[in-house]
């Protein structure tokens, strides 16, 4: 079952782990903790920390998700989506506000697992997800402007209209030999899948665009020349110190965290199910993000979720079991044990190279703009999003479009409701729920007949109220049919007491027909059984036609 709590670890070695798999995702292991080498350290620079944290992060994270996972094939570790949240909370409230924040995320995320929310988050709507994912690209894309150009500035604004003016106040103090290096390391990441895609071409751009300004020595910024040295082990774990004052402001990004992780990890284990005709458990996959995001601060670490790029390279490279997942954190732990020193005179250039390209993939510009055939609420929903992600904030973005799209839904469903009034006849439609199939039958006067269509709750309460007014007086008797009602909540529950108060007041005889048994039963707890009487409840309008006739002639 896709609700078990059982990581797909644990599954695979049941089902009988043999060399052959080993050698398969040993391979794919290799050249995923390849690829995920220059992305975890580009990501940890542009999101505001040191380099090494995010090597820390891959390998922590990436151990607990892998193990844990409720996805046979999932990789986890630092993403781009992360880096616009990562870099406020930091400039905000420092690595040890992030920390926080992070651990605090992790808690949610175990939390939503255990209680097996795993369904409820794929309900986030599509024209929302690629709102923000767009709006993020695209500050990453900008944020990258600096490095690739070799810009020096001093205290680059936090917003995006900002540091775009600054950009071009300092244009002047542009580097062509960063210009060089960025630009020969972009044409080598898209070319070189023309020559081999075993081999990813970040990781070859990185290579040659530091091994070309070594030997040119060009004067342009380093990983060296900006953050130092590089540790070449992973840090004691300590528990991060913080103010128990700050907790209260960390929780609007704490939910941000939790909810984005979410998203991610589960759209990627979607995108992997669907490339291995695997199915994943939504909430053991929940429960692995939460652990991993509860760790990774211990070791000096920022927020971690399943990575869809890193995912896809491991299936496409033989990757069928978490045991490539492991295999790519002991990759990435043996390159920063053996090369780890090497990793100072990677340029920036490079760096900012490689991330312009991860921010167009993100960017799904084909999707944004298919979108605007979409319902014009779609496209609302997206273009808010997005402006709020680029302009405001992620978090006001995530809670914006999650708000506005229930409203929307919630809009829809209210139009789908029907309140019908039937004046002169009423046909009863033969289904096969029906005891007997019914004939039509006259409406006789005095009688009024509405028939209600659809979820019948708050949002189609006051239209229901309004359907009802348009009886000029009261009848003798008033029939409502509630046989097509799926759904009731406490609002319609209110509108039905009022209605029955208002029909006892004008003398008129109120019938209910077509209760089902759910119906029923939810009609008995509010108490409105009680003040209409049982009597007044029936299976089919037929009995409610014949008791309002007894009614009439009485």
């Amino acid at each position: 079952m896709s609700s078990r709590l059982v990581p797909k670890l644990f599954s695979c070695f049941q089902e009988g782990y043999t060399l052959q798999k080993f050698a398969r995702d040993g391979m794919a292991g290799v050249i995923v903790g390849i690829v995920a080498l220059p992305l975890a350290i580009a990501f940890a620079i542009a999101s505001g920390v040191k380099p090494e944290q995010g090597l820390f992060t891959a390998i922590v994270a990436g151990f607990v998700i892998s193990a844990l996972s409720g996805s046979r094939v999932q990789i986890g570790g630092p993403t781009g989506a992360f880096i616009v949240v990562v870099f406020g909370i930091v400039q905000q409230h420092g690595y040890q506000g992030l920390a926080v924040a992070t651990i605090m995320a992790g808690g949610l995320l175990v939390v939503m697992g255990i209680a097996r929310m795993g369904a409820v988050i794929k309900f986030i709507p599509y024209p929302m997800t690629i709102g923000f994912t767009s709006g993020i690209a695209l500050i990453i894309a900008v944020t990258q402007i600096k490095e690739f150009l070799g810009l020096t500035t001093t205290a680059p604004a936090s917003d995006l209209v900002h540091r775009l003016i600054g950009y071009y106040h300092d244009l002047p103090s542009l580097n062509p030999a960063a210009i060089f290096i960025g630009g020969f390391s972009l044409v080598i990441i898209l070319v070189w899948p023309l020559v081999t895609k075993k081999i990813p071409g970040s990781i070859i751009a990185i290579l040659l665009g530091t091994f070309l300004a070594h030997v040119l020595d060009l004067k342009l910024a380093t990983i060296g020349s900006e953050f130092g040295s590089v540790p070449n082990l992973l840090p004691a774990p300590r528990f991060p110190d913080f103010d128990w004052a700050m907790i209260p402001d960390l929780v609007p990004a704490a939910l941000t965290i939790a909810l984005l992780g979410a998203i991610e990890s589960l759209l990627s284990a979607v995108v992997a199910d669907g490339m291995t005709g695997t199915r994943h458990r939504s909430n053991m996959e929940l429960v692995a993000q939460g652990i991993a995001n509860l760790v990774s601060p211990l070791f000096g670490g920022i927020p971690a979720t399943g990575a869809i790029a890193r995912t896809v390279t491991n299936i496409k490279n033989g990757g069928r079991t978490p045991v490539a997942g492991i295999v790519h954190v002991l990759t990435l732990l043996l390159i920063m044990v053996l090369f780890g020193r090497w990793v100072t005179l990677i340029p920036l250039a490079c760096l900012a190279a490689v991330l312009l390209v991860v921010a167009y993939h993100m960017s799904e510009w084909r999707h944004f703009l298919k979108l605007f055939q979409a319902p014009r609420s779609d496209v609302l929903v997206m273009l808010s999003t997005f402006g709020l992600t680029v302009f405001v904030d992620l978090t006001v973005a995530i809670e914006t479009g999650v708000v506005l799209s229930s409203l929307l839904f919630m809009s829809r469903m209210a139009q789908a409701t029907e309140f019908r009034s039937i004046t002169s006849e009423v046909r009863e439609d033969y289904d096969e729920s029906d005891d007997v199939p019914v004939e039509l039958e006259q409406v006789p006067a005095g009688v009024e007949v509405f028939e209600i269509y659809g979820p019948f709750f708050f949002g189609a309460a006051n239209v229901f109220k309004d359907k009802l007014s348009i009886i000029k007086r009261p009848p003798k008797v008033l029939i409502l049919r509630l046989r097509h009602i799926l759904t009731i909540d406490a609002t319609a529950l209110q509108a039905l007491e009022e209605l029955i108060e208002k029909t006892s007041h004008e003398g008129t005889l109120l019938f209910l027909s077509g209760v089902k048994p759910q119906l029923r039963e939810t009609l008995m707890r509010s108490g409105l059984i009680a003040k209409i009487g049982e009597q007044a409840l029936f299976p089919h309008i037929e009995p409610a036609l014949q008791a309002a006739r007894d009614h009439l002639a009485t």
